[in-house]
């Protein structure tokens, strides 16, 4: 199975999920989000396997320059705002056998098995 890593180059929790990786040997793609933003079929599916609220970054600078913890934005806003601004995505998003949101050393080490 091909793993994917979805993120930005230069985040820091996509630098240490590669790093992980790199140092356990586990080949993988990167796809970078400001070359290929993620399409709605991507967002809904990473929901399906997670859910919004794992994958609506909330503690991001985009968040909150968007101010949209003032807002009572509905699932389908939310949606629509990371489809516009794909930073809002907690990173990275790692496709693998197992689906991972977020930087987890004990899940990404366990992708060599």
């Amino acid at each position: 199975m091909t793993i994917r890593v979805y993120g930005i180059k230069n985040c820091g929790s996509v630098s240490k999920a590669r790093a992980l990786l790199e140092s356990l040997g586990v080949g993988y793609e990167f796809v970078d989000f400001k070359k290929n933003p993620p399409s709605r079929q991507d967002i809904e599916s990473w929901i399906a396997k997670s859910s919004l609220q794992e994958l609506l970054n909330t503690k991001g600078m985009t968040y909150k320059k968007l101010g949209l913890k003032d807002k009572n934005l509905s699932d389908e806003e939310k949606i629509q705002a990371m489809l516009a601004n794909p930073s809002l995505i907690k990173r990275p998003v790692i496709e693998a056998q197992a689906f991972i949101v977020g930087f987890d050393e004990a899940k990404i080490s366990a992708l060599k098995c």
